[in-house]
């Protein structure tokens, strides 16, 4: 599942998380999409005692306990955000900072899930909150899905996000790589060797998966082509 940090459904950053919904669905995978913007997310109160309490935020009123016990239910999480002012989107970071303090450092009840990180905005401080985002998914405990370049994918307005075609093949190699993972961490498997072919999906090379693709449909046909045995 997707967590979308944008406040509008269909900007760039849903319609790339649309695109990688369609590529799931290629695998035989469920891709959920929880916009943030659909609920209410209150900022942290004045409380001030986030560090020495011993139970969950007793904040009410607004939909972050739920959102948290949604996301929950997933093996996989992908947090993706527009760059707003140079940092993530408001709205992910207060979801961030209430669902982290108020709810997920108690029990760390995402520690070994997988998790993969996109970020869109139009050219500037796309590696600034990736690095905040990699930060919460460590945190918590969780898996990052290594799959060579960093999934920026740049653009602006809810432009064609396929314009970027290196961006989006990224954005591709994280997917396949969340999966592939998911396959071996979830999925009886018969050993090392198995394991090794069940990761192997992915060029060694990332820059392979770049060479000669305008956009997103040549990436996705590259990149599933290594994984049709898995099926």
């Amino acid at each position: 599942m997707a967590v979308n940090g944008s406040h509008r459904i269909d900007g760039l950053t849903g319609q790339v998380l649309a695109t990688l919904g369609q590529a799931a669905a290629a695998r035989g995978v469920g891709f959920d999409v929880i916009h943030l913007t659909q609920h209410l997310i209150q900022p942290c109160g004045r409380c001030g005692d986030c560090n020495t309490r011993r139970i969950p935020c007793e904040q009410k009123g607004d939909d972050v306990a739920g959102l948290v016990e949604r996301i929950q239910g997933y093996a996989g999480i992908i947090y993706a955000t527009p760059v707003y002012g140079f940092g993530m989107s408001g709205l992910m970071q207060t979801f961030v900072e209430r669902a982290g303090v108020g709810y997920l450092r108690f029990e760390r009840p995402l520690a070994n899930k997988v998790a993969g990180v996109v970020v869109t905005g139009r050219r500037y401080s796309h590696d600034r909150v990736y690095g905040q985002l990699v930060d919460n998914v460590l945190l918590n405990r969780m898996i990052i899905a290594g799959s060579g370049f960093p999934a920026f994918v740049q653009g602006q307005f809810g432009g064609d996000p396929g314009a970027d075609g290196e961006g989006m093949a990224s954005a591709m190699l994280t997917l396949e790589r969340m999966i592939d993972l998911l396959s071996v961490l979830l999925l009886p498997h018969n050993g090392p060797d198995e394991v090794r072919r069940r990761l192997a999906s992915l060029p060694h090379n990332e820059r392979a998966a770049l060479e000669g693709l305008p956009g997103q449909p040549e990436a996705h046909a590259l990149l599933t082509a290594g994984s049709e045995e898995l099926r």
